[in-house]
């Protein structure tokens, strides 16, 4: 009979997501897991088989609750322009007061292992996806209302946003202060007028 799990699984993931957004898939070792999710190597191993399982789980679950939390965001705002402000004011908020300098964690994850492990890349790629047809849908309700420029395909327009995010997500990491990250933000709005 298989041995219940002594521990929280939505716990243990969240800690395994902030130690692997914080130091990388590759330069997580096996203790540094077990260390900072606080269970024994074996019941670690019993639980997710190895590292890259775990990492394809924490990839998961951090896609369920950053990025199906800002989609669903935008699925319910009102006011296209204003939503897409507050996405990037929450950018910026997160990325200034992290001490850490982590970045994104699906940004990260792409440019350490997407082109390497077809598997990553797919979860990583179907999660940019999801966040551009999101963004893709606001810009559309923006240009209906007449708050977005219908001169450019609303496609279009959610891909350079999100090419935008990322790289502040990018210049956060390397340290870029605060009005950096403002003029990039304000500079990317712009081009939707």
């Amino acid at each position: 009979m298989p041995r219940k799990k002594e521990f929280d699984e939505d716990e243990l993931l969240e800690k395994a997501v902030n130690l692997f957004w914080q130091k990388g898939y590759n330069a997580t070792s096996a203790q540094d897991l077990v260390d900072g999710l606080g269970i024994n190597r074996s019941s670690l191993y019993n639980a997710y088989t190895d590292k890259r399982t775990l990492f394809k789980k924490s990839l998961n679950h951090y896609q369920l609750k950053q990025t199906n939390a800002m989609i669903a965001m935008l699925g319910r705002a009102e006011n296209a322009k204003k939503a897409l402000k507050q996405i990037f004011a929450g950018l910026i908020e997160e990325s200034v007061n992290d001490r850490l300098l982590k970045g994104c964690f699906m940004v990260n994850t792409a440019v350490e292992l997407a082109s390497i492990d077809e598997e990553i890349g797919d979860i990583v790629n179907k999660n940019n996806k999801s966040v551009e047809d999101a963004f893709t849908k606001i810009i559309e309700k923006g240009q209906k209302d007449g708050q977005f420029s219908s001169k450019t395909d609303a496609r279009a327009f959610a891909r350079f946003i999100f090419g935008n995010i990322t790289a502040i997500k990018v210049a956060a990491r390397t340290g870029a202060e605060r009005k950096a990250l403002e003029d990039m933000a304000e500079i990317t709005l712009a081009a939707l007028k």
